[in-house]
């Protein structure tokens, strides 16, 4: 693996699975969902691009998750969620699939249509990734700070159970 992070995101996520069983990964709606914040911002504008700082970040969660094995990657309708997952789509060949950042239940349906054996990459808002892993099923309260953009969630679905939240920094 090209970063020494990745070997940790991979042990997590084989980890899981494989203790979890296949009983699991049938009644889980995927294996994996990365969720992020957008990285960091040129300006407070509505429709703000993302920074040098941002891109230089968007590069390093490409790195971070180039051998995750991603399979679909969201984003919302503003520009600092999509060139913060495009390294990543690029890398790896992949459409950015939008939706409106308000619609938190629209993405959850159409996370849980990919079926048990996708690993998805979400790149949402401040106020907009705790409701995600919320609606994911997490139980912890999160919050991000407004110049906090550093935060990898994995979340792990499993069986009858609350997913297994994971909190990194990239």
């Amino acid at each position: 693996m090209r970063n020494p992070g990745q070997w940790l995101i991979a042990l997590l996520v084989g980890a899981i699975g494989i203790t979890a069983g296949p009983w699991a990964i049938t009644a889980s709606a995927q294996e994996a969902v990365f969720v992020v914040r957008h990285a960091e911002r040129l300006d407070n504008s509505n429709d703000s691009p993302l920074s040098p700082d941002g891109h230089a970040r968007a590069a390093k969660l490409a790195a971070q998750l180039g051998d995750a094995r991603i399979t679909a990657i969201f984003v919302t309708q503003f520009a600092r969620t999509a060139e913060t997952a495009k390294p990543l789509a690029d890398l790896l060949g992949l459409p950015l699939q939008p939706i409106p950042a308000a619609r938190t239940p629209d993405l959850v349906a159409r996370l849980r249509a990919l079926g048990s054996h996708a690993r998805v990459l979400v790149v949402g808002h401040s106020d907009t990734v705790p409701k995600i892993l919320r609606a994911l099923g997490s139980a912890e309260q999160v919050t991000i700070a407004p110049d906090e953009y550093d935060n990898l969630f994995i979340v792990l679905p499993r069986a009858r159970v609350a997913p297994i939240v994971l909190r990194l920094r990239y």
